[in-house]
């Protein structure tokens, strides 16, 4: 596993305290510090600064120089060690190092934050370019600096540990990295007024989970001891990584560049605990929020889809092993057969097998062969696997669901030009593929999988999506009403599945726009949940109990399950958990969710069964106790107080997420404060 796509997080700083802070201006003053600063920061923000920070930062030195200012040309510095360093160009940075360290030492501002900050810049230069002792020097002396001028809650200090934290994870010093990062958070829970949504801790629990996976690696051994201690690291990790995905959910930036991070390091840990299927998840994610800030063409995205194949990999090789030891004896002795091998020779238990592990070997032993032979050409630009309809897609399905629609199949997306060449063509040969494969044949096909709505074969990538949402690729930020149109069942459909190739990455990131539901959308949603939560649970259920219409009851249940269910995936952000699926797959979606690590809302899943389970009694009570018994009494009391249950929890997690500032359990009153978050102004995101 590739750690490198899981970025630590330093916290150089390059301003350094300016005049008042014991450096003294020439009186001959013509630079100007901050106009400096504030252009920098426009070269930055307007994404130049590849071309045109380094002619800015040499103009700078120059003018800070013949204008004396020392103050100014120390700031100058610091800044081009930071720019040099983000660019490793490390050689060059080693003269700007020492100039700036001699300069503080001329201008004898030690004791002084400005030299505090110097040393750090200066240290964390030296770290990124390997001189590690010479780091290790330096980080010391600015950490005896930083006592002396930083309060001891003071944030730059937990910055200062979590660089020194780096030093040491990356000479393998794995204690020593582990002690600082825990000072670091030591001290940000002394500074923060919120723990649970500041990001300086997400950042150094993140630091902290990977720090332990390397000293989980470093534990080997058959020992049960190494053993015990190396699973005791592993869900230390997983916890750490847990925590910090929760601040960024918690504080709404699932877009940052950092949550990638967070995300990756879940991932990982979840590799290393052997939780594939949440590794891929994760993984997948964390590609998602790399594209959006950085785009796909970029080391980090390539690191980081190179680990979820091998997690996707982990996952099937799993799976396999979930078979029976009749077939797996099959397959070893057959492994070797290459070309000459009878795959269509049943095996024992084939039909344990789930349909994404299914379609999967059928596309490496079947299609991609055919691709390879009929269409090289085009190998490297066809994207393969399993999305849309169909419970394997979400990887619920079961036995008893390959009765229809079921049986070795792929999807094979290309773009408009590709599909325009090759696609009636590509469409003939892989309907000849032979069918018979590994003791699966196709399952009869139901009219609603069939036409414009197949659920195999070649598609364009937009044709594809419409199909499905009635949109080629995701609508824009700026029109709610269009995703308004489209039902959580539908984007489910969408955005599920398991992708097995993509190599121009176009499916992907049309898949992931739909997954990226405006923010603005997703509170409107919520208030609706809200009131339908309200008026059908809350309002008319002890109104139709007392009315004695159980069936109208019963009605009232429903509605109050479905949309409590779809609040959860809300809640929880599609982005991060998926959509919702459609009703018969509901309750299997919340379960696997609710069994997630930092999932919010999870005890509304096992409250929900059991205001279903208790439904019966309470609705129909005559049948079950006899008109007016105390048994349903007493089971529509239970009913009633499990639906305020929920709601109480409901509004406890959005005062928790800053939705709401009220405590009235009566959801219809918190739809206002939800619907005070929307930014936008247009009036179909708003309830009357």
């Amino acid at each position: 596993m590739n750690t490198s796509d899981t970025e630590r997080h330093d916290e150089a700083q390059e301003h350094p305290t300016k005049a008042d802070d014991g450096m003294q201006m020439s009186v001959d003053q013509t630079f100007d510090a901050d106009a400096f600063l504030n252009g920098l920061d426009a070269i930055y923000n307007a994404h130049k600064a590849k071309s045109n920070a380094e002619p800015y930062l040499l103009q700078a030195l120059t003018d800070a120089e013949n204008a004396g200012d020392e103050a100014g040309l120390l700031t100058v510095l610091n800044e081009t060690m930071g720019f040099y360093r983000s660019q490793g160009r490390h050689e060059d940075n080693q003269w700007i190092i020492q100039r700036s360290i001699e300069l503080g030492l001329k201008m004898r501002i030690e004791g002084t934050e400005a030299w505090t900050t110097t040393l750090i810049n200066a240290a964390t230069a030296l770290r990124a370019a390997g001189r590690y002792d010479q780091a290790r020097d330096i980080y010391l002396q600015a950490l005896e600096s930083a006592k002396r001028t930083y309060s001891p809650n003071d944030r730059r200090l937990a910055a200062l540990h979590n660089n020194i934290s780096m030093l040491y994870s990356e000479t393998g010093e794995l204690q020593r990295s582990e002690t600082e990062l825990n000072e670091a958070l030591e001290i940000l829970g002394r500074a923060t007024t919120d723990p649970d949504t500041d990001l300086d801790m997400a950042s150094t629990h993140t630091n902290l989970a990977l720090v332990l996976l390397q000293e989980a690696q470093q534990s080997g051994g058959e020992a049960a001891t190494a053993h015990g201690k190396r699973r005791g690291l592993i869900d230390e990790a997983t916890s750490h990584a847990a925590k910090a995905l929760d601040i960024y959910i918690k504080g709404h930036l699932e877009h940052s560049a950092h949550y990638a991070s967070a995300l990756a390091g879940y991932a990982q840990a979840c590799f290393a605990a052997g939780r594939f299927r949440q590794s891929v998840e994760s993984y997948e994610q964390a590609l998602a929020v790399i594209d959006e800030c950085y785009g796909n063409d970029t080391d980090y995205y390539r690191i980081t889809a190179e680990n979820l194949e091998q997690a996707r990999e982990e996952q099937r090789k799993c799976e396999d092993r979930e078979e029976s030891p009749a077939q797996t004896k099959t397959k070893a002795k057959t492994g070797d057969a290459g070309m000459n091998e009878d795959r269509s020779q049943p095996t024992a238990h084939a039909s344990a097998m789930s349909g994404i592990t299914l379609a999967k070997a059928y596309w490496e032993q079947v299609g991609r062969p055919m691709i390879e032979r009929r269409y090289p050409e085009y190998a490297g630009r066809i994207a393969v696997g399993l999305v849309g309809h169909g419970s394997e897609c979400y990887g619920l399905d079961d036995e008893l669901s390959q009765d229809h629609d079921f049986g070795p199949r792929f999807c094979l997306w290309l773009d408009k030009n590709d599909y325009a060449l090759i696609g009636e063509r590509l469409e003939a040969d892989y309907e000849s593929l032979p069918r018979d494969f590994m003791g699966f044949q196709p399952t009869p096909r139901t009219p609603r999988s069939q036409g414009a709505q197949r659920r195999e074969g070649v598609f364009e990538i937009g044709a594809f999506f419409e199909s499905i949402t009635g949109f080629t690729k995701a609508p824009a930020e700026d029109k709610p009403h269009e995703w308004l149109l489209m039902d959580e069942p539908t984007l489910a459909a969408a955005t599920n599945g398991t992708i097995f190739a993509d190599p121009l990455g176009a499916f992907s990131k049309t898949r992931q726009s739909f997954k990226f539901m405006p923010e603005d959308v997703r509170l409107s949603l919520i208030s609706r949940r809200l009131g339908m939560m309200a008026q059908a649970g809350q309002y008319n259920l002890p109104r139709m109990l007392d009315r004695g219409d159980g069936a109208a009851a019963w009605l009232c249940i429903q509605k109050f399950a479905t949309n409590a269910c779809s609040l959860v995936f809300l809640i929880n952000r599609p982005v991060t958990v998926g959509y919702m699926p459609y009703y018969k797959w509901q309750f299997a979606a919340l379960r696997r969710l609710s069994r997630r690590t930092a999932t919010r809302l999870k005890n509304v899943c096992w409250s929900l069964k059991t205001l279903l389970r208790l439904s019966s009694a309470a609705c129909f009570g005559g049948a079950a106790f006899g008109e007016g018994g105390k048994g349903a009494t007493d089971v529509t009391s239970q009913v009633l107080q499990t639906v305020e249950d929920i709601c109480r929890d409901v509004v406890t997690e959005l005062r928790e997420q800053g939705l709401t500032d009220s405590d009235e359990t009566f959801l219809e009153w918190q739809r206002p404060y939800v619907e005070s978050h929307i930014k936008s102004h247009d009036p179909v995101l708003r309830s009357l």
